[in-house]
């Protein structure tokens, strides 16, 4: 696939799961692409060079604490430098935390919005005025069917994807004449470290085991029974980042295996 062949990529939070499915696919579809993550830049320097390895692609790696609003924008402006533009810009990163509103630490509240909402305002902020020079762009946010929907225990995290969903809409249209496009993702539940984290955290809140917690709390919502694959989140990312979805923006299409159709 050459499809993106030419376009520059930044992927953050993708040095595992959804994050990095997302970069391997965009660069098997011929784009550069830069990994982000928080490991130091020697330890991710085996994972960085198997996929440019594996894909042919031309790929980087800077490391950002996404936390802090200073080094989100170092980081658009790394990947601006290392491939002369970014064109691509997929806000993945996040983080969740599984507690009652009234036992949720205050801190994990500031560092949850911190990475899920603001960095994905200090990112977008810092890629849109070489998209807006360029005349072309493409901005995707990892949302979630939580940025439309809620479930108990996860009110922060609820909220930050629910702010998201409108950010994106918001950016969509002050955009939409100028070549660059804004979409939220919203996948249902995905097989990752941090889905693999929350059934650990729903397993000890609803006192069940984890085969059931599964089942019966993590799949409860999602008709068909099954963790949504990667993959299948990342295929979507390369399709928005198409010239065949240039009609498509502010936008939170779905892929959640039938959760929000109830």
């Amino acid at each position: 696939m050459t499809m993106l062949a030419g376009k520059r990529a930044l992927v953050t939070g993708s040095t595992s799961g959804i994050g990095l499915a997302v970069a391997r696919a965009l660069a098997r579809a011929g784009a550069k692409v830069m990994l982000n993550g928080s490991r130091t830049a020697g330890d991710a320097e085996p994972l960085r060079a198997a996929l440019a390895a594996e894909t042919g692609a031309e790929v980087a790696y800077t490391a950002a604490n996404l936390a802090v609003p200073a080094s989100a924008r170092a980081l658009v402006e790394a990947a601006t430098a290392a491939f002369g533009g970014l064109d691509i810009l997929v806000n993945n990163a996040g983080i969740q935390h599984v507690a009652a509103v009234d036992a949720f630490p205050d801190d994990t509240w500031d560092q949850l919005m911190a990475i899920n909402v603001s960095a994905v305002f200090h990112t977008t902020k810092a890629a849109l005025p070489g998209m807006k020079e360029q005349g072309w762009g493409r901005i995707v946010n990892i949302a979630s069917a939580h940025g439309l929907v809620a479930s108990p225990f996860k009110a922060p995290y609820t909220a930050s994807k629910h702010a998201v969903v409108g950010f994106t809409k918001a950016v969509a249209l002050e955009v939409a004449e100028q070549g660059i496009t804004c979409n939220a993702l919203c996948p249902g539940y995905v097989r990752t470290p941090l889905v693999e984290k929350q059934v650990v955290d729903q397993a000890r809140v609803h006192n069940m085991a984890e085969e059931r917690v599964i089942r019966e709390v993590i799949l409860a919502a999602q008709p068909t029974k099954q963790f949504v694959e990667a993959d299948e989140v990342a295929a979507y990312v390369v399709f928005l980042c198409s010239d065949a979805a240039r009609s498509v923006t502010g936008s939170a299409p779905l892929i959640d295996g039938g959760w929000t159709a109830r």
